[in-house]
């Protein structure tokens, strides 16, 4: 009796944080993965900062998207679009930036979910291979029942159960391999290493932690989950419940890379190889947590992914999210198809990760600015207006998003 009672208060928990839940699943996805674990490996825990103030930043931001939303009963891209002169083409940059972006992101999410499942299975059945193209088309099928007949409650209710896998997944391999704790700490000191394409790294932790996407997004399922004024205390704890596990995760994932693969002097140029890496360190049972952990992480970020750009429109146009209609689903299926991307190019998946990543650092600015003036509007917030600490915050990201933002300029140059 008392483990269906805790069973059933975890459960209206996770419930209550139903938007920090979705848009765990939507940051914390293979992306994340390379990028945390190539940053480890390569650099141990010295970037670990980047990766706090990201997580710190977009408790910030996340709060102040959703206040905006909840305080004006409108979107963030319908906000920008009615509250500035012009706003229309910030908006349409923003959504064109954005989809840009994903498609680039789903590319890479689904060729190395696929490459993951392809080495799941040479593993437990004696070398067996069965094409990337055959496992894409299978995860592709189930997505589509999903969003054909499903509803945003449901996703969530899918969300939620990856989100653990996936962190579940995360934390025992960490305890499974025993990672050098001294190295770790001695680690964390911070520093911006002197080699080429750490700036670039920078600029992919950034990308794929204070995401541009996520802010839009956050102001998305906030309103999908039917929230208003009075619910301002509890958007605000969500918000801290979704970044504080950005960080625990994304920090495990990095720590694991950190005190295995760095101490070790190995370096990870691909999902994959960190499957073969681990095997010798934690087994067998190490190396299949690890592809539960990392497809659940990359399955999770798939479904917020294929439904941003009719979100995106909608949240445009101000109105009702109808993922059901023609027009998105006509979307849905064009966003589907650049799932098979990485089965025709010659391009890596985790190299379209990274670079995909550091493409959302160049994003963030155009995002961080407007909130700061919306959330000062006496005719939009009334008595809801930010106060000095929530400005400073804000002010402290913009300049964050346009230093990470010149670092991804830079890289790419």
């Amino acid at each position: 009796m008392k483990n269906n009672s805790f069973t059933k208060k975890a459960l209206i928990a996770l419930s209550a944080v139903g938007p920090g839940l979705f848009l765990i699943g939507y940051n914390i996805g293979t992306g994340s993965v390379t990028t945390m674990a190539k940053t480890g490996a390569e650099h141990g825990m010295g970037l670990f900062w980047v990766l706090l103030l990201s997580c710190v930043f977009t408790y910030i931001l996340m709060v102040a998207y959703g206040k905006v939303t909840l305080v004006s009963g409108r979107t963030a891209l319908f906000n920008i679009k009615k509250e500035f002169k012009g706003g229309w083409i910030l908006s349409l940059y923003i959504i064109i930036a954005l989809i840009i972006g994903e498609l680039l992101a789903l590319m890479g999410v689904m060729g190395i979910v696929a490459d993951l499942v392809q080495e799941g299975i040479r593993l437990g059945f004696d070398g067996a291979m069965i094409h990337r193209a055959w496992i894409i088309l299978f995860f592709i099928a189930i997505l589509s029942l999903f969003l054909w007949f499903g509803r945003y409650q449901v996703f969530e209710k899918v969300l939620t159960f990856l989100v653990v896998l996936m962190g579940l997944s995360f934390i025992v391999v960490f305890f499974m391999v025993k990672p050098s704790f001294s190295s770790l700490i001695s680690g964390i000191v911070p520093s911006i290493p002197d080699v080429p394409g750490s700036l670039g790294l920078i600029a992919a932790i950034a990308g794929t932690t204070c995401s541009a996407a996520v802010f839009i997004m956050r102001s998305t399922v906030v309103a999908e989950k039917g929230w208003g004024i009075n619910d301002l205390k509890k958007e605000k704890t969500d918000s801290f419940v979704s970044a504080f596990m950005m960080l625990l995760l994304s920090g495990v994932i990095m720590a694991v890379a950190a005190g295995t693969l760095h101490v070790s002097g190995l370096k990870l140029e691909n999902t994959v190889e960190m499957i073969e890496m681990f095997e010798p360190i934690g087994g067998k049972s190490a190396a299949f947590l690890l592809i539960i952990g990392i497809a659940g992480a990359g399955l999770s970020t798939i479904f917020p992914i294929v439904l941003i750009a009719p979100w995106l429109l909608a949240d445009y146009r101000g109105t009702p999210r109808n993922i059901h209609s023609t027009q998105s689903r006509v979307l849905i299926g064009i966003a589907l198809i650049f799932t098979f991307g990485t089965v025709f190019m010659d391009e890596r998946p985790p190299a379209l990760m990274i670079f995909s990543q550091a493409f959302q650092a160049c994003i963030l600015p155009a995002v961080a600015i407007p909130i700061i003036l919306l959330i000062n509007k006496q005719k939009l917030m009334g008595s809801h207006k930010a106060g000095t600490k929530l400005n400073i915050g804000i002010a402290a990201v913009i300049l964050f998003s346009l230093v990470t933002a010149w670092f991804a300029i830079k890289e790419f140059i």
